[in-house]
């Protein structure tokens, strides 16, 4: 088992002056491609380096912004779709976890993508880790950040409104875009307005909303009992990074996957929460290419 690290304490400039963003913003979203029925961003050309980023709730491939051009300008590929009924892309009902994960295999296949770094956030552990077992050979790498993989876990108490009949229909149904930018600015330090903009795209109508609930209550933790000890059959080099102060997937969790993954790395970021890669975005990009450098 490696010894965790500490994220650094200030992010690495990849180019440019100290201290200075060493990457542009995203083009606008009118440069959105489509593959699969799923919109989705990009940046870079490598054929052979190539990254897929799977977000997590209640966001979309906005969450990679600082990411997606970070990893471009270190040579590589890097593909971020956003998953069926967030950001861009249409609902296509059923909203439920295995529904996402065809919506991946499908998008992949696509594009015809071969074996990736999988980087992984939230709801997009599950979706892209179970993906990933189930087609050994496709990911050459993997990030997780800030979810579980894990048939033991429970849920939290949002998630558990959201699986409760009734209960979660009137919350799902009561969230206004000031409502929703305040929730997510009590968790989160660093979400811009750009951010919540973008994640709100996520509850735009019925059918939208409806499959949140259909994630959460399809999301039972034993239907991972196939997949205990299938990550480390894997045998491709893995990255945990994780905020300190997440309240939905404790910081617990990113040592249980570091210690059951042997030769992992593992990146804890102080003072950042579950949305890390809002919270520190130059910095978890500089992590990221950093274990993605050599391989």
């Amino acid at each position: 088992m490696m010894t965790p690290v500490e994220a650094p304490p200030a992010p690495r400039a990849i180019a440019g002056e100290p201290g200075a963003r060493p990457w542009p913003r995203l083009p606008p979203v009118s440069s959105l491609g489509r593959a699969a029925g799923l919109a989705y961003r990009t940046a870079g050309d490598s054929e052979e380096r190539v990254a897929l980023l799977v977000h997590g709730y209640p966001e979309s491939s906005y969450m990679w912004e600082a990411v997606l051009p970070a990893l471009a300008q270190a040579g590589w590929r890097a593909i971020a779709p956003d998953l069926p009924g967030y950001g861009d892309s249409e609902p296509d009902p059923p909203g439920t976890w295995e529904r996402h994960i065809e919506a991946l295999e499908g998008f992949v296949e696509e594009l015809e993508l071969g074996p990736v770094a999988l980087v992984t956030h939230d709801w997009g552990v599950p979706i892209g880790l179970r993906w990933a077992c189930d087609h050994p050979g496709a990911v050459s790498a993997l990030v997780i950040s800030d979810g579980g993989f894990f048939a033991d876990r429970r849920w939290h108490d949002l998630a558990n409104v959201m699986r409760t009949p009734g209960e979660g229909e009137r919350l799902i149904a009561s969230y206004t875009r000031e409502g929703f930018a305040a929730a997510m600015h009590a968790v989160s330090g660093g979400m811009s307005e750009q951010a919540i903009e973008e994640y709100w795209k996520g509850f735009a109508g019925e059918a939208r909303r409806t499959g949140h609930l259909e994630l959460y209550r399809s999301g039972d933790f034993e239907k991972l009992a196939p997949y205990e000890g299938r990550l480390a059959t894997l045998g491709v080099p893995v990255l945990i990074l994780w905020g300190e102060q997440d309240r939905f997937a404790s910081v617990r969790m990113a040592h249980r996957f570091n210690e059951e993954l042997p030769g992992s790395q593992l990146a804890v970021f102080e003072g950042a929460g579950h949305f890390v890669w809002d919270d520190e975005p130059e910095r978890a990009a500089g992590v990221l290419v950093e274990f993605l450098r050599s391989r």
